[in-house]
């Protein structure tokens, strides 16, 4: 009579990518901006912390044209604030992880951080709302470890024009957000899409992308966009940091 000896199975837990630390070092201009914000940080000690992709990081562009000029706005809003950009261009919310695991909010205790990423995890890597969603929250969890004292602003993904898939699972991730995060004590969530859209549909002017040459589907706003972004962000933000809204 034959024997059948039944073998217990284990399902392997998924790693969702997203929520990995994975770093860019690969990158020599990514590896070098990195270098240089943990002095930046370390040597300025920020009360305020802007967190992301390439979306924070324009903030450092000047004009002209008008539509680029970002930094005079920088100014406006957040000169006086011991504000520190730290976007990087093509970063997804693993990457964002790595850096903030790699000391990029070591040693320092802003009172407000910014945090907006997931509009790359949407493209080349195509993860999905659900992975996203996970990645924020990796990214909050860490932050509220490391910096305890901290308030956090999270931004939903804004709106671009790059697919149907990608509009739909923006549209997807900012109600998980709004789900999960709305009433939160410990994060303050802000979802800006209204902000870009006109009679129902993206208002392709408040977007720099299709006026470069070759132009680009919508993805970054204007200079003008994102002031209308510091704008509605403001009333949270000047009561995090305990002044006075800009206008």
């Amino acid at each position: 009579m034959a024997i059948v000896v039944a073998c217990p199975s284990f399902a392997r837990e998924r790693t969702v990518l997203a929520a990995t630390p994975i770093g860019r070092t690969d990158l020599a201009w990514w590896r070098h901006r990195h270098e240089a914000k943990l002095r930046e940080v370390a040597r300025d000690k920020p009360e305020l912390i802007f967190l992301g992709d390439s979306i924070t990081q324009d903030w450092e562009l000047s004009g002209p044209p008008a539509w680029r000029d970002f930094a005079p706005q920088w100014r406006r809003f957040y000169g006086d604030r011991h504000a520190i950009n730290l976007g990087f261009k093509g970063d997804t919310t693993a990457s964002l992880l790595w850096r903030i695991e790699n000391g990029e909010v070591a040693g320092i205790a802003p009172k407000a951080a910014v945090v907006l990423i997931g509009a790359n995890n949407l493209g080349r890597v195509h993860w999905s709302a659900a992975d996203t969603v996970a990645g924020i929250g990796a990214i909050l969890d860490q932050l509220h470890k490391r910096l305890p004292r901290t308030k956090i602003l999270l931004l939903g993904v804004l709106p671009s024009e790059r697919s149907a898939w990608i509009s739909e699972t923006t549209a997807r991730i900012n109600r998980m957000l709004a789900a999960r995060y709305g009433d939160d004590p410990s994060v303050s969530y802000l979802d800006l899409t209204a902000l870009f859209m006109r009679n129902g549909v993206l208002n392709r002017d408040l977007f720099l992308d299709p006026r470069l040459k070759p132009p680009d589907p919508p993805l970054h706003p204007t200079a003008e966009g994102q002031v209308l972004m510091a704008k509605a962000m403001e009333p949270v933000l000047a009561k995090m940091l305990g002044d006075q809204p800009r206008s």
